[in-house]
């Protein structure tokens, strides 16, 4: 589907729904927990299907209780070899299933869409083996491959450009047979490691681990306990594209089911907009963002949050000053290239962008105009670019939007509600 937005000056409050990255780490863990579990606030969209489409595949009910609860039954769990699990568009599933798939005891492939089938997990792949995992590579470093256990323990050493591969290999590690001991000399992102050992440290996981993350060692025979009314929390990094337009066209707007000490990485973004001149005041689990001035510039080191880089490039566009974005060279990794696709698009909106290999620069004084843009099939893109749409003056039309539903299928509802009277 195609969308034309118009300019509006955003005021108002929504909701916030669940974290994506949160919904799916507690799938995963009831499932392998092998027993009856309760969730409250799960995310409904298509990434999150994905992986509930899996777990049901591996024998979990899950039932949909009448205040909103989930409960999922894995007291079944079972696998039969050649099963084939599609990740579809989510790479958070991909990534995190990879290992715990392990402990199924059969071989089973793991695929997913055309664009997941272009993500790199062969490195992940060649630390499972060295775990003692069975690899087969069907498309060399990307998916579809095939994987079998036990993983038997030993030393492995890996590089995360993304936190996704650390994170699957700290769920996966203490279902195995043995002691696994992990180097890691490099980590990106690592908010979202924090998410996964917050939920270990839930799980009573036995593990020793590093102040830094980049060295663990973790006991096998380990198992994981069914979740006793999981709450999942809102999702920052949907709540950053109602925060930036905010910040671009004054506000207020608010934000209801935020945590202000969730370990959720993308709660940075308000100290970013907070140095870019905005004003954040919290109540509760509610957070109002405001602008009485002009949008300020600066240098921003989004490694800890690249999934932010699309939505800040676009605030950046409405600074007074140059705005540079550095050190999330993994954003070109994600759904699509980040960093190129921002610079393409802003471009035919007349932003001056200069590109780097680790991010880009904004140029001030260089208001936006309408366009014709692509959405490339990337959810955080299209939220982007139709947010971008609050302050210019003519139509800006995005082809194909219907990717918004892989994380955040009410974003252009909760968009217009905060048309007001506009």
């Amino acid at each position: 589907m195609d969308r034309t937005f118009f300019p509006f000056k955003p005021s108002g409050r929504i909701v916030v729904p669940g974290s994506k990255s949160q919904t799916i780490r507690a799938y995963l863990i009831a499932t392998f927990s092998k027993g009856i579990s309760t969730l409250s606030g799960v995310l409904e969209s298509k990434d999150t299907l994905a992986c509930k489409q899996i777990c049901q595949q591996l024998g979990v009910i899950f039932t949909a209780g009448s205040n909103g609860d989930v409960t999922l039954d894995s007291t079944h769990l079972h696998a039969s070899e050649g099963m084939v699990l599609d990740a579809l568009n989510s790479g958070t599933t991909l990534y995190l299933l990879t290992g715990l798939a392990a402990s199924l005891g059969m071989e089973v492939t793991i695929t997913g869409d055309e664009q997941l089938q272009k993500r790199p997990v062969g490195a992940l792949l060649d630390a499972y083996a060295s775990l003692g995992a069975t690899i087969t590579k069907k498309n060399g470093a990307y998916p579809p491959f095939s994987i079998k256990g036990p993983l038997t323990g030993g030393e492995c050493s890996i590089a995360c450009p993304t936190s996704q591969y650390l994170s699957s290999l700290l769920l996966a590690c203490p279902l195995g047979e043995g002691t696994s001991i992990l180097d890691v000399p490099l980590l990106y992102e690592k908010p979202y490691v924090g998410l996964t050992l917050g939920w270990l440290k839930e799980e009573g996981i036995h593990l020793d681990i590093s102040d830094d993350w980049q060295h663990a060692v973790i006991p096998g025979r380990q198992q994981y306990h069914p979740l006793q009314k999981a709450s999942i929390p809102g999702d920052w990094s949907s709540a950053s594209f109602f925060l930036c337009m905010g910040a671009i066209m004054k506000g207020p707007v608010t934000v209801e089911g935020l945590d202000k000490d969730d370990t959720q990485g993308d709660k940075r973004i308000l100290e970013i907009l907070q140095e870019m001149g905005c004003s954040v005041q919290w109540e509760g689990k509610t957070v109002t963002i405001t602008r009485k001035n002009g949008l300020g510039g600066g240098t921003f080191d989004l490694n800890d949050i690249p999934d932010a880089l699309p939505i800040l490039a676009v605030t950046a566009c409405y600074a007074s000053e140059d705005v540079t974005f550095t050190n999330v060279e993994q954003a070109r990794i994600k759904e699509t290239d980040r960093i190129a696709v921002m610079h393409q698009e802003l471009e035919k909106l007349g932003a001056s962008v200069t590109e780097r290999k680790d991010g880009m620069t904004i140029h001030h004084g260089h208001p936006l105009h309408g366009a014709v843009c692509q959405g490339h099939g990337d959810h955080r893109i299209i939220m982007a670019l139709a947010t971008a749409s609050l302050g210019i003056q003519e139509p800006l039309t995005i082809l194909g939007t219907d990717a918004v539903d892989v994380t955040f299928p009410t974003f252009f509802t909760l968009m217009d509600s905060l048309k007001g009277d506009n």
